[in-house]
C-alpha cells in the first residue's frame, strides 16, 4: 500500500474509532503510533511518542493557553460578565430584539478576556437567557443567538485557537490575533443585523421592549461596566501590537489585571479563585493531550505524505482557489457534525494548510478563514459543542429549538465567509503594521 493511501486509511480509521466514544486524544496518539510503527518500526514509534509528548508538555509557547483560559475563568468569577450584559441591556434594551443585541455585543466584549467559545458562551447565557425570557423573547431566538455569539471567544483576541494554529503552522501567535480584529468586529455587527433582521419579520419572536434609559444613564453604565474590559483589550492587543509583551507575557499581564480588577471590587473570593484555578486546569490538560495525541497522528501523515500529495493534486485541477476555499468550508461544516472543533482542527490542518499555500493564501487570512470554518463547526448540529453548552444551562429547552434559532445565525457566519474572501485585506491589513 502507497504512503498517501495508507494516510486516507489512517483517517478514516481514527474516524470510526472516534464514533465509539473512545477519548479523541487517545484516539490520535494510538493511531499515530501504530501507523508510525507499521512504517518504519516501532522502536522509533516509541521514540516519537515520547518525544512529542514531552515536548508539548514542557513548550513554553503552550504556556499561554492556560493563561487566556484563565482569564476567562476568573472573569466569570468576579461577575463581569453581569456587568458587561447589564451594559447590553441598557444600550439596545428600548429596540425591538434589543435584548439579543445586547447579548451578542456582551459576548464580542467578553470575547476580548477568554479566549474560548464555550466558555463565552456559558457565562453569557447564564445571565441573559433569564432575562430574555423574561421579556417572553422566543426560546429558539434567544439560545440560537447565545450560542452563535458565544463563538465569537475563537475569533475575537485573545483566542486558544489562533494560538493552537500559530503554533501548529509556526506562524505569529501576535498577527493571528491582529488579524482576528477585524473580522471579529464585523462578525459582531452581522449578529446584531442578523438580530433585527429577524425581529423585524418576525415581531412575535420578543417580547415588550425593556425600560428605556437616557442617553446619559446608558453613558455612565457603559462606562462603569465596560471600562474594565476596554483597559484589559489595551493592554493585552496594545502590548503585542507595539511588541511590548510576547503572547504569553500578554496572557500573563491580562491574568494580573484581571485578578486586580476583581480584588479592587472585592468581587473575587478565596473560594471563586480556587474554582476558577481547578477549571483552568481541567481545560487546560484536555487541550494539551488532544494537542500531543494529534502531533503524533501528524508525525504519522507526514510520513505517508498525504498532505503534498493532496496539495498537489488540488494545484492539477486548476480551480479557482476561492472555490477550493469554500471546498474546505463544506468539509468543516460535514467534519462538525459528527467531530470536536478543536479535534476537527488539528486534524485538517496538516492537509489543507500546504493547500491554502500552494494556491498563494496568505497564512495569516487562512487563519482567520480556519477560525471562523471553527465557529461554524461549534454551533453545526448535531454536535455542535455551543448547542450543548447553552442546553445545560437553559435545560428545558429542546436541541432541536435551539439548532432552529442557530440557522440565522449560521447564514450571518456564510456571509463573513464570502466578505473574507472578496476583501481579504480586512485580516492582512492590521498585521502589516506589526
Amino acid at each position: 500500500m502507497s504512503g498517501p493511501a495508507l494516510g486516507l486509511v489512517g483517517i478514516v480509521i481514527l474516524l470510526g474509532v472516534m464514533l465509539t466514544g473512545m477519548p479523541i486524544a487517545f484516539v490520535f496518539a494510538l493511531l499515530g503510533f501504530l501507523g508510525i510503527a507499521y512504517m518504519i518500526g516501532f522502536q522509533p514509534a516509541l521514540n516519537v511518542l515520547a518525544l512529542d509528548t514531552w515536548e508539548v508538555f514542557s513548550s513554553y509557547t503552550l504556556t499561554v493557553i492556560p493563561l487566556f483560559v484563565m482569564m476567562g475563568m476568573i472573569a466569570f468569577q468576579t461577575g463581569l460578565s453581569e456587568r458587561l450584559y447589564r451594559a447590553g441591556h441598557v444600550l439596545f434594551g428600548k429596540v425591538r430584539g434589543g435584548l439579543a443585541m445586547g447579548t451578542v455585543m456582551a459576548c464580542a466584549a467578553f470575547a476580548a478576556c477568554c479566549g474560548s467559545s464555550p466558555a463565552t458562551a456559558a457565562t453569557i447565557g447564564a445571565v441573559s437567557l433569564q432575562e430574555m425570557r423574561r421579556y417572553n423573547y422566543s426560546d429558539a431566538l434567544a439560545t440560537g443567538c447565545v450560542a452563535a455569539a458565544g463563538s465569537l471567544g475563537i475569533l475575537i483576541p485573545p483566542s486558544v485557537t489562533f494560538v493552537i494554529y500559530g503554533i501548529m503552522t509556526e506562524n505569529s501567535i501576535g498577527k493571528l490575533f491582529i488579524a482576528g480584529l477585524i473580522p471579529g468586529l464585523i462578525l459582531t455587527a452581522l449578529f446584531v443585523i442578523t438580530v433585527a433582521t429577524v425581529t423585524f419579520f418576525r415581531p412575535d419572536l420578543v417580547g415588550p421592549p425593556a425600560d428605556s434609559s437616557t442617553w446619559r444613564e446608558k453613558l455612565r453604565v457603559t462606562v462603569s461596566n465596560s471600562g474594565e474590559v476596554v483597559a484589559i483589550f489595551v493592554i493585552i492587543m496594545g502590548g503585542l501590537f507595539l511588541g511590548f509583551f510576547t503572547p504569553t507575557e500578554a496572557g500573563a499581564a491580562g491574568v494580573t489585571a484581571i485578578i486586580l480588577i476583581g480584588l479592587a471590587r472585592r468581587q473575587l473570593k478565596w473560594a471563586g479563585f480556587v474554582e476558577a484555578i481547578r477549571s483552568t486546569l481541567g481545560s487546560t490538560a484536555m487541550i494539551m493531550l488532544i494537542i500531543a495525541g494529534a502531533t503524533i497522528f501528524g508525525r504519522f501523515l507526514s510520513l505517508t505524505q498525504l498532505p503534498n500529495v493532496a496539495a498537489s493534486w488540488v494545484i492539477g485541477l486548476d480551480m479557482d482557489p476561492s472555490m477550493v476555499m469554500l471546498i474546505i468550508l463544506v468539509i468543516y461544516l460535514i467534519g462538525g457534525t459528527f467531530m470536536d472543533s478543536l479535534a476537527l482542527l488539528l486534524l485538517t490542518l496538516p492537509i489543507f494548510y500546504p493547500v491554502s499555500l500552494h494556491l498563494g493564501f496568505d497564512p495569516l487570512w487562512f487563519g482567520v478563514f480556519v477560525v471562523i470554518a471553527m465557529e461554524m463547526a461549534l454551533i453545526t448540529p448535531p454536535v455542535g459543542i455551543n448547542v450543548f453548552v447553552i442546553k445545560g444551562v437553559a435545560k428545558d429547552v429542546p436541541l432541536s429549538t435551539i439548532f432552529k434559532g442557530i440557522l440565522p445565525f449560521l447564514a450571518a457566519e456564510i456571509v463573513m465567509v464570502f466578505i473574507l474572501l472578496l476583501f481579504p485585506q480586512i485580516a492582512t491589513f492590521l498585521p502589516g503594521f506589526m
